[in-house]
């Protein structure tokens, strides 16, 4: 069953680049007494996610974080090296943090997993929003299937 508004986000760990290279951090201390805005979405350098889904975030962080978000997050299964150079081509720079859900522990705790072993590219996640205060979800937008209407930065701008 997937996670749920009034649900505690799962303690897992994830990675992003750090100043020294890859650095785990635990899910319960990306949101533990922040406001958080997390995106997730089925992969980077995809088209959608690519074209409108992180661009979005980035164009409009100053917005979230003037509606007291205190850390927007992209999360996708993929390894860190390749969230950080998307991340970098993007210019999400300390706007948006890139986090690498490698494995999928995150998207599996959470049940917003998305099999796309036919197409090749295994398991990712589906796309989604929340916004999560100190560890629970306020707000969950899950896209349907091979939509973008519902998790974009100005429909979680506007839920704030």
């Amino acid at each position: 069953m997937a996670i749920q508004a009034g649900d505690k986000v799962p303690s897992v760990n994830l990675q992003h680049m750090g100043a020294d290279g890859v650095e785990t951090i635990s899910s319960d201390d990306l949101f533990a007494g922040k406001k958080v805005v997390l995106f997730a979405l089925p992969g980077a350098f995809t088209p959608t996610c690519s074209a409108a889904h992180l661009p979005g975030y980035v164009v409009a962080s100053d917005d979230l974080l003037a509606k007291g978000v205190d850390r927007i997050v992209c999360l996708s299964v993929n390894d860190a090296f390749v969230m950080d150079a998307w991340g970098k081509q993007h210019n999400a720079d300390d706007r948006v943090m890139m986090i690498a859900d490698g494995s999928g522990h995150f998207t599996t705790a959470v049940g917003l997993e998305l099999d796309l072993d036919a197409a090749g590219l295994g398991l990712r996640s589906q796309r989604y929003a929340m916004v999560v205060n100190d560890g629970v979800v306020e707000v969950l937008n899950v896209e349907a299937p091979q939509a973008f209407e519902v998790s974009d930065a100005q429909t979680i701008l506007s839920s704030l």
